[in-house]
């Protein structure tokens, strides 16, 4: 069975989502993961599809894509390797005012311990910037983590927080 990312992006409009998905399906499209938003009026979404090709993927989503209003890409990908949970689940949240660089600095401290991110948000809202972002650190990491995002987020004017996920609210 074929595995496909398949990304679109374009201005935000009502009924993307059901043109996108009702297109896949017609030629028989699974969806498997995907996440979908708006970024400050443009419409973007990431899936994963399961079944046809990519050919055939693509062809379904010419119609959608025919007033040059919206992007879509796709691609094939193997099938997601089967492992153990790579580490311990923690949420991460900063807000403050909004400066260049704040993504970019937390994500090197999370990264300098092993720490993968699997899902980020980020908005501003007027002054104000706000990130939430899930992930997976190395058993025992947080303990110096959570000293080192302190500094980095005094350094950008912003606080910084970390806590272990409780499952039952992911």
């Amino acid at each position: 069975m074929n595995e496909l990312a398949i990304t679109v992006i374009g201005p935000d409009r009502p009924g993307i989502v059901a043109d996108v998905t009702e297109a896949l399906a017609q030629v028989g499209g699974n969806l498997t993961d995907s996440t979908m938003t708006r970024l400050r009026g443009h419409f973007a979404m990431t899936l994963i599809c399961a079944g046809p090709a990519a050919t055939e993927a693509s062809t379904a989503l010419e119609a959608v894509v025919a007033d040059g209003q919206l992007v879509a890409t796709v691609r094939e990908v193997g099938p997601e390797p089967a492992s153990a949970p790579f580490g311990e689940p923690y949420l991460m949240a900063v807000h403050g005012a909004d400066r260049l660089g704040i993504v970019a600095a937390v994500t090197r401290e999370l990264a300098a311990v092993g720490g993968n991110v699997t899902d980020l948000t980020t908005r501003l809202t007027g002054p104000l910037y706000v990130l939430v972002a899930e992930v997976e650190l190395p058993s025992g990491a947080a303990d110096g983590l959570v000293g080192r995002l302190a500094e980095v987020g005094a350094e950008l004017g912003v606080e910084v927080t970390l806590r272990r996920a409780d499952s039952d609210l992911l």
